[in-house]
């Protein structure tokens, strides 16, 4: 029997049966739709973490403050005073450093508007944070020096800050806000850089970090220095020597640890890869029980037909028929459920990708390797899963099979 016989018996059998072939079917149906629509989510999470990361800054160095210790106790990275403004300054000057800002954040403050509120996080900085941490005005201006050099109250607002106020750029640049009850005049709204939820680049306020300092946290100390580097296959080098520089500022012995950190985007980048993908192969694993679990589906039901069509495997082998041409047979009625079920998953799974990444917040959509790979995998479910019944058919004695009630 040729496979273009085995085919049309096949579909021929398939169609008496239709409901039990389109129930059988739906466990691939349900695994492939899992498998193309979560694989085209982990890739919009990745996707979506390394535009998050790049929108941070344009060759990005982070300097952190190191820990503090209380009672033997070590605190988190930033919480000593390892870090000042004359440490900023004196990386400037370091070659191939385009712009440094120091930066001192202050987690949950109330912004009041009107009858309006929100709480945010708020950074005071200098005008350089604008180059490096690639922020643009959309409506005022940014920072200048002359605010920070006279402390004045003034801040710029992010555009999610802005609407979580219930007000537009436009009518909120000019007007007083409060910080944690301190009036402060908004000078800016910045461009949206795309983002939501913890860290969101566009809920903030930045404000002059002479003025932060005096009002909110005391002293003259910094969280961070954010630097960036003008090429980006030089930020080694420039880590090199902003290393170096703050080890001989701080009087740092050679056998002495660092009281400070420095953090690249490219290991930011490095990390955020590799949890997307550890998290992109979580979801696919899932999504492989299931189309696992329906091609046992496939198996359980090919073993039935074969136990309810022993008489008429016995009378085909009767007048003539090999143990390949039955074996044949149940195979491509596997095979043929598993790529039905596989189309069918295809489309249902590229239809309820995008609605299920916006579920997610995350803009996913079906690729063509995640299509590919869940037709390939249904096939070999397919197959896998009709080796035994088939092997069960053709090994039947014609002689028993006709015997048998």
């Amino acid at each position: 029997m040729s496979y273009l016989e085995a085919l049309r018996l096949a579909m021929r059998r398939l169609r008496t049966n239709a409901l039990r072939t389109g129930l059988t079917a739906l466990g691939v149906i349900i695994g492939v739709a899992a498998l193309v629509s979560l694989i085209g989510v982990g890739q919009g999470t990745q996707a979506a973490l390394t535009s998050r990361i790049a929108s941070l800054g344009t060759n990005l160095l982070s300097v952190n403050a190191g820990a503090s210790f209380t009672g033997g106790v070590r605190g988190a990275a930033g919480t000593a005073t390892t870090l000042t403004e004359d440490d900023a300054a004196a990386l400037v000057p370091l070659p191939g450093i385009a712009a440094v800002a120091p930066e001192m954040p202050v987690s949950n403050v109330v912004v009041v508007a009107g009858r309006n509120n929100t709480t945010t996080s708020m950074t005071g900085t200098s005008p350089a944070e604008a180059h490096v941490r690639s922020y643009t005005v959309q409506t005022g201006t940014f920072l200048s020096d002359v605010e920070v050099a006279k402390s004045l109250r003034v801040a710029v607002l992010g555009p999610t800050t802005v609407a979580n106020l219930n007000m537009t750029p436009e009518q909120i640049v000019g007007t007083t806000v409060e910080l944690n009850g301190i009036p402060f005049e908004v000078i800016g709204v910045t461009e949206p850089k795309g983002g939501s939820g913890f860290a969101n680049p566009d809920d903030f306020v930045f404000a002059p970090i002479s003025t932060v300092q005096a009002a909110f946290t005391g002293g003259t100390t910094l969280r961070t220095i954010g630097v960036s580097v003008n090429d980006p296959n030089a930020i080694a080098y420039a880590s090199s020597a902003i290393e170096l520089t703050l080890r001989s500022r701080h009087g740092l012995a050679a056998s002495a640890s660092d009281d400070f950190s420095l953090v690249s985007q490219n290991q930011l980048l490095t990390v955020a890869s590799d949890q997307s993908a550890t998290l992109r192969n979580f979801l696919i694993g899932i999504a492989a029980i299931a189309l696992v679990v329906g091609g046992i589906g496939i198996a359980n039901t090919m073993l039935v037909s074969v136990r309810e069509r022993v008489r008429e495997i016995g009378t085909r082998k009767a007048i003539g028929a090999r143990r390949r041409d039955i074996g044949r047979q149940f195979l491509v009625e596997a095979v043929i459920v598993s790529l039905g079920g596989a189309l069918i998953g295809v489309v249902v799974g590229v239809l309820v990708t995008g609605p299920v990444g916006a579920a997610v917040n995350v803009p996913a959509r079906a690729s063509l390797p995640g299509i590919a790979l869940a037709f390939f995998s249904s096939l070999l479910v397919g197959i896998v899963a009709g080796f035994l019944p088939a092997r069960q058919a053709a090994g039947l004695d014609p002689v028993e099979a006709l015997r048998y009630e």
